[in-house]
């Protein structure tokens, strides 16, 4: 298996096939999902289909997609048809119209972004890639601050944060439907980081566990990222 950040694709079906082979994708409707998202239309063409993350401006990237398939097949058993799903700090939207896909007809993908020139290009980017998605109602995008969720559109099925966290906000465990699963990267920035899994069950109780190292940015507040820009 290439390391991650050396494999070059020259599409973005190559792409998702070497993580099929690479065994990061394992179910068939997280591969179906992100062979019908074209990664391209949401960073820099020349670099989209290369298996590392992208910087999209105002201090925000795209995350490298060996993490958005893993973060896929963490909710995979979430995001069935009908479900409600959270993106939070949605960036591109690129995770957000996987995420869309995968809840079908019946289900929303909410994506929350607190940048609003990224809300505007992830609109442009998925009106070039699914605009049937953005007209079905099926990928809704907000502008707001994703640490205190969306309770507009909630409870969640499914929850991915795209940013680390000091700590698991709360608000988003109390937006977790029965059932519901939340991930999320806790760490600070430039030290260690690791991607949680939090699982509400049905009578409301919180499990937690880890599930493998990560390096993201932080989950912080807009005037902080527009600094860091």
């Amino acid at each position: 298996m290439a390391l991650y950040g050396r494999f070059h694709a020259k599409s973005n079906q190559e792409l998702v096939q070497y993580l099929k082979r690479a065994a990061i994708i394992r179910s068939e409707r997280v591969f179906e999902a992100m062979n019908a998202t074209d990664r391209a239309k949401y960073t820099q063409p020349g670099y989209a289909y290369i298996d590392a993350p992208q910087g999209i401006g105002y201090g925000a990237t795209i995350s490298a997609p060996h993490m958005h398939a893993y973060a896929l097949e963490y909710l995979e058993d979430k995001l069935r048809s009908g479900a409600r799903a959270l993106d939070v700090g949605s960036g591109s939207g690129y995770l957000t119209v996987c995420m869309g896909i995968m809840t079908g007809p019946s289900g929303v993908a909410v994506g929350i972004e607190h940048i609003p020139e990224l809300k505007a290009m992830a609109e442009k980017s998925i009106r070039e890639d699914h605009p049937e998605l953005l007209r079905d109602g099926r990928v809704v995008l907000v502008v707001g601050d994703g640490r205190l969720g969306y309770p507009e559109r909630g409870p969640y099925d499914a929850i991915h944060v795209g940013a680390a966290s000091k700590q698991i906000p709360q608000a988003l465990i109390d937006q977790l439907a029965p059932g519901g699963r939340l991930i999320i990267p806790v760490g600070r920035e430039n030290s260690d980081q690791t991607l949680m899994q939090v699982d509400k069950s049905l009578d409301g109780n919180i499990k937690q566990r880890s599930l493998l190292g990560v390096v993201f940015v932080p989950l912080t507040d807009k005037d902080w990222q527009y600094r860091r820009s």
